[in-house]
């Protein structure tokens, strides 16, 4: 049984720097994709970046060169480092791994919360 630990969610003032972090552990077979999203009340999760285990990233356009996503996806990790945070980028941060069949895992998702 595959669990993503979600780690780094926090309250931070706009302008402010967090770094978020995740594990998926116990994967039988090799995880080739993951990433974070998010998702306020009432709005459709969205994608924020993704990082594949040859080393693409992918983001959204809201990023705005503001996020960097890192890490080893080959050894089940990945990171996301947000800086100069704005209010709209509070919301739930959920990350997701993909393994070799395809199937995807979600953590419980952590709280970020832009706010003066």
């Amino acid at each position: 049984h595959v669990r993503i630990v979600e780690l780094g969610g926090e309250f931070v003032r706009p302008g402010g720097s967090l770094r978020l972090a995740c594990a998926a552990e116990g994967s039988a077979f090799s995880i080739y994709l993951m990433g974070w999203y998010r998702q306020t009340p009432g709005k459709q999760r969205e994608l924020v970046a993704t990082r594949t285990s040859d080393g693409r990233a992918n983001y959204a356009d809201f990023v705005k060169g503001r996020f960097t996503i890192f890490g080893d996806v080959a050894r089940n990790q990945v990171f996301l480092q947000m800086n100069n945070l704005e209010p709209e980028d509070t919301a739930v941060y959920y990350c997701n791994a993909i393994d070799s069949r395809d199937v995807d895992y979600w953590g419980q998702g952590t709280q970020v919360t832009v706010s003066s």
